[in-house]
């Protein structure tokens, strides 16, 4: 400021003493004005061109850019222009930045497995993610300030944000829901800032299922072991409390030891389905002959078929080339032992069950059985691993099963990376295979 005040008395000086020189006391004067007109001129010309910089600084232009194409220029506006200058630097940084960590804060909600969508105060939506998109079938440009009633016209969800209750999130169906393949979302709002919300979204189709699976089981459950209870506990009163003749109390005994055992196989399947889920897979260390296997399923199967039909059924058991497998022995006998104690179990009297292993093409081994049963619908098939799904309740429990076999089957299975097969038609019987990958399977060469 004092370096100003130097440069205009020194004008002013210049200009009197040059006036005085050509014109005594009046010239003087005149170079005064004169003097103080120049400085001024100058001073306004520095003073317009700041301001024209500031102004066009201030149009669509980035700061960076009109930073370049800031006026030189000498005393105090070159100063303010040079410190504006670094402001605009400075400032630009900060935007900079401010975008650099707002993109992330954006690429982050993208990323995000739950459904993000910003609603304005009148409920308009003003941003989502891609999850959102999907779950409620939004446009992420055609949407923008849409509405969200305009979009979501669940009736549910329209209550639950007419009602402005948001302590509790609501399920709704989602977007891509079709009867045959249900979506359910969990939708939760969150009031932010001045009125505004914040919409989450999440698939709990797969929780919805996992919860109706486990109401299943445990009805299952109750009820598979509430019947031979019942009979025990009706057998047990009767024996308290009427004098019954030997015969009698010899078959009621019998009955109640027939029930017990039912108890006993269901508790014992599910054991063996909680210790299969809980132990880790087997490795490819242990080896084991196929015809060992197979000679297992066959001394069992010739055990139950009289006791299923009194003229038991046509067993044919091929134990193929000589194979071994590597695994778990009584997970795989478990499971090879159950479709073959099935194939009897559902076989008419007379019929014929064939049991044989194949060395495949590419180096994989199939067991396979093959009976002459009632065959099963097509509708059946998918849901037959399930755990006591029954396609005959009343003939299962004839035959004495618990409806845990094949789920005993599908995990042996997924553990020892092999895969089930199933061909069946009502009337032609039924076909289960079991195809092992090739790293668990060698053929045994001849000595």
């Amino acid at each position: 400021m004092i370096n100003r005040w130097l440069v205009f008395a020194a004008c002013m000086l210049a200009g009197g003493g040059l006036g005085f020189w050509t014109a005594s006391k009046e010239g003087a004067i005149a170079g005064l004005v004169l003097a103080s007109l120049v400085w001024l001129l100058l001073d306004s010309l520095h003073a317009a061109r700041l301001l024209k910089w500031l102004r066009a600084e201030q149009s669509n232009e980035t700061p960076a850019a009109m930073a370049g194409q800031m006026p030189v220029m000498p005393g105090i506006w070159g100063e303010t222009a040079d410190r504006t200058r670094r402001l605009l630097k400075n400032r630009d940084q900060h935007l900079l930045e401010s975008q650099a960590r707002l993109d992330e804060f954006l690429s982050a909600i993208q990323a995000s497995p739950s459904g993000v969508v910003l609603l304005d105060a009148q409920g308009r939506i003003e941003w989502c993610n891609q999850m959102a998109t999907q779950h409620f079938g939004f446009d992420a440009q055609r949407d923008v300030m849409q509405h969200i009633a305009n979009l979501v016209r669940e009736p549910a969800f329209s209550a639950y944000m007419a009602l402005g209750d948001f302590s509790h999130d609501v399920v709704i169906p989602g977007s891509a829901s079709t009867p045959a393949r249900p979506v359910k979302l969990s939708v939760h709002v969150h009031s932010y800032g001045k009125n505004r919300k914040l919409l989450l979204s999440r698939d709990i189709t797969a929780v919805e299922l996992a919860e109706a699976m486990r109401r299943d089981f445990v009805a299952n459950v109750s009820h598979e072991i509430r019947t031979p209870l019942t009979v025990l506990s009706g057998f047990i009163e009767t024996l308290q409390t009427l004098p019954l003749k030997e015969p009698e109390r010899a078959r009621y005994l019998a009955l109640m030891a027939q029930q017990s055992l039912r108890m006993q196989t269901l508790v014992n399947d599910l054991l063996t389905l909680s210790r299969l889920e809980g132990s880790p897979f087997p490795g490819v260390n242990d080896w084991m002959t196929t015809s060992a296997l197979l000679v297992q399923c066959e001394q069992e199967a010739r055990a139950l078929s009289p006791l299923i039909a009194p003229h038991g059924h046509q067993l044919t058991f091929d134990a193929g080339p000589a194979c071994e497998i590597a695994g778990v022995q009584t997970e795989l006998y478990s499971a090879m032992s159950n479709l073959v104690t099935n194939a009897v179990r559902y076989t008419p009297e007379g019929g014929t069950v064939q049991v044989s292993w194949t060395l495949l093409d590419d180096g994989r081994g199939e067991f396979r059985v093959k009976d002459s049963g009632p065959g099963i619908a097509p509708e059946h098939l998918p849901r037959l691993t399930e755990r006591f799904y029954r396609i005959d309740r009343s003939r299962s429990r004839e035959t004495g099963g618990t409806g845990l076999g094949l789920a005993i089957v599908k995990h042996v299975l997924q553990r020892h990376g092999a895969e089930l097969h199933i061909e069946s038609q009502p009337g032609q019987g039924s076909s289960f295979s079991i195809i092992f990958p090739a790293a668990r399977v060698r053929r045994i060469q001849a000595a």
